[in-house]
């Protein structure tokens, strides 16, 4: 055997692994909106010793996925207005012509400050 043919056979899958992955089709057909944490629990209670990362892989490997709703951490609220972006086709070539400029608060030992950046953005000096 080759050493290439050792790297790129697929490596069959144990008994054990199959009979998982039977019980683990079984059951989503009756909950399909079931991910890892729910399928690992649920195969737990039938006395089977797994990990979630092993239902995880075995879960990839069969293409299967909860039905989780993903994260919506980017829909803006109800009737926000949205602004124009203004600088979206401006060419900067020169400095002092565009600056922008961010502040934030830090806390000290005995007390805080607020430290403010200004930024010319041909230049990026500071």
């Amino acid at each position: 055997m080759s050493r290439s043919q050792l790297y790129y056979e697929p490596v069959p899958e144990t008994a054990e692994n199959l009979a998982l992955m039977r019980l683990i089709d079984e059951q989503y057909l009756k909950t399909p909106f079931w991910g890892s944490r729910n399928m690992t629990a649920y195969l737990r209670r039938q006395g089977q010793a797994v990990n979630r990362k092993r239902i995880q892989r075995l879960l990839r490997k069969m293409g299967l996925e909860g039905m989780a709703p993903g994260p919506s951490t980017s829909k803006p609220a109800p009737g926000h207005a949205v602004y124009p972006y203004l600088l979206r086709d401006v060419l900067i070539d020169r400095p002092n012509q565009v600056w922008s400029s961010d502040i934030t608060y830090v806390p000290l030992g005995r007390g805080y400050l607020y430290l403010v950046a200004v930024l010319d953005w041909y230049s990026r000096l500071v």
